[in-house]
């Protein structure tokens, strides 16, 4: 299967930047989709962004303009740079990739998730 590690978590005050990394390793695989998702305490997880093999990408609302999500095919990584955080931006964040890896026999789907890294932002 594919799996997936983040890093880049940490605490920062409000206004500052924090950039998030998510790496998967696997053996033949190829990844379609990567996204970054988070989950507030008591909150439910959210979408914050997601790429696509195009390089097409979506964003939520409310991080449109501070965060930028990008992907290095050739090396299995997503980043997420995040700028001009904020309190409300402090939850833990989870990477997500989808794609397809070979059994050796046939082609399966995959749907992975990283393990979460935390992000603090002070006010």
């Amino acid at each position: 299967q594919v799996r997936l590690v983040e890093s880049g978590g940490g605490l920062v005050q409000a206004g500052g930047s924090l950039a998030l990394s998510c790496v998967a390793s696997g053996s033949f695989f190829n990844t379609v989709d990567m996204g970054w998702y988070r989950q507030a305490p008591g909150k439910q997880r959210e979408l914050v962004a997601t790429i696509n093999s195009g390089d097409n990408t979506m964003y939520a609302d409310s991080v449109k303009g501070r965060f930028t999500i990008s992907r290095d095919s050739g090396l299995n990584t997503v980043y997420l740079q995040m700028n001009s955080l904020k309190p409300e931006d402090t939850a833990v964040y989870y990477c997500n990739m989808m794609g397809y890896y070979y059994t050796g026999e046939v082609y399966r789907e995959y749907d992975s998730w990283g393990q979460g890294t935390q992000v603090t932002v002070s006010s």
